[in-house]
C-alpha cells in the first residue's frame, strides 16, 4: 500500500506542477517551437489554397462567367429574334388590313356597279312603262276627244233638227263640230 500512496503522491506533484506552470501555449520556452509550427500550417495552407483550391474555384467561376455570357448571348438573339418576329407580324398585319381594305373597296366598286346596272334596268323599266302609260293616256284621250266629238256631233245634229222642221245636213253639222272641238 505504501507503494500506491507514493506513487500517488507522485503523480499529485506532478499534476500540481503542471497546474502551477499554466496554459503551455503562453509559456515563453515554447515560443519558437509554436512559431514554427504555425508558420509551417500557414506555408502548408497556402500551398494547398493556391495550387488546389483556388484554381477550382477560379475554373468554377470562370464556367459560370461563361455559362452568363451564352446565355446572355441566347437571350440577346432571342430577344432579336422576338423583335424581327414582331416586325413580320406588324408587316404581315398591316398588309391584312391593306388587303382586307382593298377587298372592300373592290366589293363595294362591284356592288355599284351592279346598284348601276340595277338601277338603268328599273329606269328602263320604268321609261317604258311610262311611255306605255302615256300612250294609254294618249289613246284613251283620244278616244275620248273622239267620243265628245261624236256626242257632240248626234247631239248637235238632234237639236239642228228640232229646230229645223226639213232636217239637217248632217256634213255641214260635222264640219261645224270638229272646228268647234278642235278650238
Amino acid at each position: 500500500m505504501a507503494n500506491t500512496t507514493e506513487a500517488a503522491d507522485h503523480l499529485g506533484n506532478e499534476v500540481l506542477h503542471e497546474a502551477e506552470a499554466g496554459m503551455p501555449q503562453l509559456d515563453p520556452n515554447i515560443f519558437p517551437n509554436l512559431i514554427f509550427w504555425l508558420v509551417v500550417s500557414i506555408v502548408l495552407l497556402y500551398l494547398i489554397l493556391t495550387k488546389v483550391a483556388l484554381p477550382r474555384l477560379n475554373s468554377v467561376l470562370a464556367e459560370r462567367s461563361d455559362a452568363i455570357s451564352n446565355d446572355l448571348e441566347q437571350a440577346q438573339l432571342f430577344k432579336k429574334r422576338a423583335e424581327d418576329a414582331e416586325a413580320a407580324y406588324n408587316a404581315s398585319l398591316a398588309k391584312a388590313r391593306e388587303e382586307a381594305q382593298q377587298i372592300a373597296a373592290d366589293t363595294k366598286a362591284e356592288i355599284n356597279r351592279e346598284l348601276g346596272v340595277l338601277l338603268e334596268k328599273a329606269d328602263a323599266e320604268i321609261a317604258a312603262k311610262s311611255a306605255e302609260s302615256e300612250r294609254r293616256i294618249a289613246e284613251i284621250q283620244e278616244s275620248a276627244a273622239k267620243s265628245v266629238e261624236d256626242v257632240a256631233k248626234e247631239t248637235a245634229a238632234e237639236i239642228v233638227a228640232s229646230f229645223l222642221p226639213g232636217g239637217a245636213d248632217q256634213a255641214a253639222v260635222d264640219s261645224a263640230v270638229s272646228e268647234r272641238v278642235k278650238g
